[in-house]
């Protein structure tokens, strides 16, 4: 099938046969014919999409698979997965699921605008409703207009926690309800990877009905998951919840039981309780274990009120819950977020108890220790077979740290290295005389030791950083020593900001963590990669700390076993950017002197696509002039 006179050839434009994709697909066959588990890296160009579909297509098992965004999730579903069908003749039923904040809720626009005074709020919400009598699927990625994330559609969208189920008025016109209909009759459903930890975590009713059914499972970008999951399967409170909880509880109040108007005043005292807890934790944007202030006077005083005012708000609720569903989701929303704050009242010890504040809320996080424990339970509720992968899994040749964190045990494990050839078309440079990461003139040593591959290159780079502080500071430092035009993260939206580049010819593109992954620019236009140093994870980071402290207390070591697994999984995806295509060619620059001077730099080194390695600009200069 994906062979050189097979279909896929035959029919996809462009498609090259390649031996691991080959190996690829057959090793998936044989995990979903077998139910097993599979653990599969596919290095970059492998086609690892078409490695899982044609099996999962050719299989006849009913299949979920996930992957991490919703961009990837429509990217498969609209473009990959219609050619490998059309290619193979397969006549089966496909289907695209989103989670619920993505669809129209046509119960709350009808209520919309109650209580909104702000004319541009008010334009939108007709716009809204304008679209929301002509639309089929009510995805509202459909009105271009208004951004996904604009504040607005939080009022004409549903949650969890406000959704009324089947006591809707609406709920057989529902756009979500017909979505999750296609999705239990499919053959193929096509989830992300926040649906499917929300499911598996029993934090959405409704799409439960769909994953017992499966035969297999497909998880993509599978590096996503451990950290995807620890969300998941944790508990949050947050001062938008809150919020939301008081704006619904006082529009109940409105249109149900007007007459009540102690739950109204409830409602505000609880309004009030969250702006004080959120002007307790401090002027500071800032992330932290709840330890830390828990025991501060005035954050213990504002979460006790907080408390009261939630239980005081619960039990006026809990008399009029009867009179309208509306009323009986505040009562279950209130009572859920009094269970989460009885965690921080009573510590323990499975739970990593944290905190982080925005602008104008703040959140309190309970996370698992062990996240593999628990996913490993969910995994054997279903008899099925199970495919893990992703461009960046192994370590230095072993799955070991994956399948620890995900609580796999027994999986036959695989990969699959890139067809590319990274030893003519790439080089590592590795610059020599450059200070230790953390002094002070790090930043600046980079762009002297950056500007000259930068001019070799004629821009066409990106440079990746760990932090917003060294990005910009290396903003305003290049901004006088490169003509070329310098894109930097923040200045425009991403979309945007990866078009004008590519577009360019000759830009300095500027990026940190989300530019190091997901990101697919082929051709001359990105031709070089310039890393500032090896992405170890903050070390104060709370959930990072108390994982490191169980380690230690089971007496392992962490930097080995956590903390270098970590950050070489990272480093790869950002390598991941250079070579896209079997045409492409560039240099990869790492600036961080530990890959020479510290023992573990070999890790990384030997995690790496095999490449020659230099530390002499000619040698960057003689590549560039001959490609």
């Amino acid at each position: 099938m994906l062979g050189e006179a097979g279909p896929l050839a035959k029919t996809i434009s462009g498609f090259a046969p390649r031996k691991p994709q080959q190996e690829m697909a057959d090793a998936v066959y044989h995990c979903l014919q077998q139910a097993e588990v599979l653990i599969a890296e596919a290095g970059t160009g492998v086609g690892k999409t078409f490695a899982y579909l044609v099996p999962a297509l050719l299989n006849g098992q009913r299949v979920i698979i996930s992957t991490g965004t919703r961009h990837l999730q429509d990217q498969l579903f609209h473009r990959d997965l219609p050619r490998v069908q059309t290619a193979l003749g397969a006549g089966l039923q496909t289907a695209l699921l989103k989670g619920r904040n993505n669809y129209l809720c046509l119960h709350r626009l009808a209520q919309a605008d109650r209580g909104v005074y702000d004319n541009d709020e008010l334009s939108k919400i007709d716009l809204i409703r304008s679209w929301s009598r002509t639309t089929h699927g009510g995805e509202i990625a459909e009105v271009s207009q208004i951004a996904e994330n604009d504040s607005i559609w939080s009022r004409a969208t549903s949650t969890t926690d406000n959704c009324l189920g089947s006591d809707c008025p609406e709920f057989n016109q529902c756009h979500l309800v017909k979505a999750r209909r296609l999705a239990q009759e499919a053959d193929v459903v096509v989830v992300n990877h926040h649906l499917f930890f929300a499911d598996m975590a029993l934090k959405d009713d409704g799409f439960g009905e769909i994953l017992p059914s499966a035969d297999a499972f497909i998880l993509d970008e599978a590096h996503q998951l451990p950290d995807t999951a620890s969300r998941f399967f944790g508990e949050s409170t947050t001062a938008r919840q809150l919020d939301l909880l008081v704006q619904d509880t006082i529009a109940a109040q409105v249109n149900d039981v007007p007459e009540h108007i102690s739950l109204r005043e409830m409602a505000e005292t609880l309004k009030q309780a969250t702006r004080e807890m959120r002007l307790a934790l401090g002027a500071s944007l800032w992330r932290d274990s709840w330890a830390v202030i828990a025991n501060k006077p005035q954050v213990k005083q504002a979460f006790e009120q907080l408390q009261q005012g939630l239980q005081a708000l619960n039990d006026e609720l809990a008399e009029v819950a009867d009179f309208s569903p509306d009323l009986e989701k505040c009562k279950a929303r209130s009572g859920v977020l009094l269970n989460c704050l009885q965690l921080f009242a009573e510590p323990q010890q499975e739970l990593i108890l944290w905190f982080d504040t925005n602008q104008y809320g703040f959140a309190l996080h309970a996370t698992p220790v062990d996240v593999g424990s628990l996913f490993s339970q969910y995994m054997q509720r279903f008899q099925a077979a199970w495919v893990f992968t992703s461009a960046t899994l192994a370590v230095a040749d072993t799955f070991a740290h994956f399948q620890q964190r995900m609580g796999i045990e027994d999986a036959t494990c695989r990969q699959f290295d890139s067809p590319f050839d990274y030893a003519s078309n790439a080089l590592l440079y590795l610059p020599e005389h450059i200070p230790d990461p953390n002094s002070n003139d790090f930043v600046e040593s980079l762009i002297d030791k950056a500007v000259p591959v930068l001019q070799a290159s004629k821009g066409r780079a990106f440079m990746l950083f760990t932090s917003h502080r060294a990005l910009q500071m290396a903003n305003r430092i290049l901004q006088s020593k490169v003509s070329n035009t310098l894109y930097v993260q923040g200045d425009m939206p991403r979309s945007q900001l990866l078009d004008e580049f590519r577009q360019s010819g000759d830009g300095i593109l500027l990026g940190t963590s989300s530019f190091w992954e997901g990101v697919d620019i082929r051709g001359e236009a990105l031709s070089c990669v310039i890393i500032d140093r090896l992405p170890f994870a903050a070390p104060n980071d709370p959930v990072l700390k108390a994982r490191l402290d169980l380690i230690r207390e089971r007496g392992g070591v962490p930097f080995m076993e956590y903390q270098l697994p970590q950050a070489v999984i990272a480093l790869k995806q950002g390598i991941g950017r250079l070579i896209r295509d079997v045409n492409d060619r560039g240099v990869l620059m790492i600036a961080d002197p530990r890959l020479r001077t510290k023992s573990y730099g070999r890790v990384f080194i030997q995690s790496l696509p095999e490449m020659p390695i230099t530390s002499d600009i000619q040698d960057v200069k003689r590549f560039f002039k001959e490609n």
